[in-house]
């Protein structure tokens, strides 16, 4: 009988509560516990759970010597710490992104893990949507020649809460480095220089927060290719989800997805659903789908899809386009790369 993984998970905010439960419904993992500082106040929920215990204090499962893997789904300012305690346990590690808001922070988790010698996931989810997966494998096989331009649209259909805006680290780290990570994934180049364009469009209240809710960022690449991300807060249609990357050969595009294919046509024009609303549709079958990998990483000792080095590369194109857009200006990597002492270069 194949031994089960033994996970934990911190944090039991609303992308936690979405992994445990994904979790419950795969055969090779068993929730041994889970932490949160509320976690009394979710007493109904964790009855449904087959968990042997919980805490409000994480270093319990951090040192459980019974648990081989840990889920960090916590704000981001806490993750860091978490992370590194769980290396030094020799703990596998699945965290959400980003690793951080400060690159120092970041690099001492990647010395860390590299030092443990344990496997850490970044969760960037999209790499396993069955859509980006294909254009990647696509661009990668050669069939559209050398990517040249890439373009991405990601628009929420609503701004996030307010309280949550607030310590979200601005749109760079909260929505667009999902597009930093996708725009380095599907390319697999290297950003030498960012510029940011924002503007506040939607709710005043992203300015109150010296934040943006409408911008987009144009990236140049070390071999000269260009790439093109679209955000905005608010898309009234829903979850708009796209990309194209054009190569010397040809090129290679996603439509957003919707519930249904059926098409209205009348004398009046064509009518087709809406693409889906949020990202927990349009990402539900990618968040198992990561978990999974992240499992067989832990069960087979095989490199994760999303590295830790991955998750602060993705972290530096989102340090310099907050630069970029409070500046005003194009910000080269080498540029944010000196505040690192050029460490990176290690990893």
């Amino acid at each position: 009988m194949v031994k089960k993984t033994s996970v934990g998970i911190i944090g039991a905010g609303k992308i936690g509560k979405l992994h445990i439960n994904n979790l419950v419904t795969m055969n090779e993992v068993n929730i041994r516990a889970i932490s949160d500082v509320y976690i009394d106040q979710m007493s109904d929920w964790v009855n449904t759970l087959d968990v042997k215990y919980t805490t409000k204090n994480y270093m319990e499962i951090v040192n459980d010597p019974d648990i081989d893997a840990i889920l960090v789904c916590t704000p981001t300012k806490l993750h860091s710490e978490i992370v590194i305690a769980a290396a030094e346990k020799k703990k596998h590690i699945f965290c959400e992104k980003p690793i951080s808001f400060n690159l120092e922070d970041s690099l001492k988790v990647l010395d860390a893990v590299k030092k443990a010698g344990v496997i850490m996931q970044v969760g960037f989810v999209r790499r396993f949507d069955r859509n980006f997966r294909q254009v990647h494998e696509i661009v990668k096989s050669g069939k559209i020649g050398t990517p040249h331009i890439i373009h991405i649209f990601s628009r929420d259909p609503e701004p996030a809460p307010r309280k949550y805006v607030r310590h979200s680290g601005g749109m760079p780290f909260d929505m667009t480095i999902h597009d930093f990570d996708m725009i380095r994934y599907l390319t697999q180049f290297e950003v030498e220089e960012v510029y940011a364009q924002g503007s506040v469009l939607i709710d005043p209240f992203f300015e109150e927060c010296n934040d943006v809710d409408t911008a987009v960022f144009t990236l140049r690449f070390t071999n000269g290719a260009i790439g093109v991300v679209d955000n905005s807060r608010r898309a009234e249609y829903g979850y708009d989800q796209r990309v194209e990357v054009f190569g010397s050969k040809g090129s290679v595009s996603i439509k957003n997805d919707t519930n249904h294919t059926v098409e209205v046509i009348t004398k009046d024009g064509t009518l087709s659903d809406k693409p889906k609303w949020f990202y927990l549709e349009r990402y539900n079958d990618a968040f198992k789908e990561e978990l999974r990998s992240f499992l067989n990483c832990v069960t087979t000792g095989t490199e994760p899809t999303v590295s830790a080095y991955d998750g602060l590369q993705a972290e530096l194109l989102a340090h310099a386009a907050t630069i970029s857009l409070q500046e005003k200006r194009p910000v080269k990597i080498q540029e944010v790369l000196k505040q690192t002492d050029l460490r990176l270069r290690d990893h």
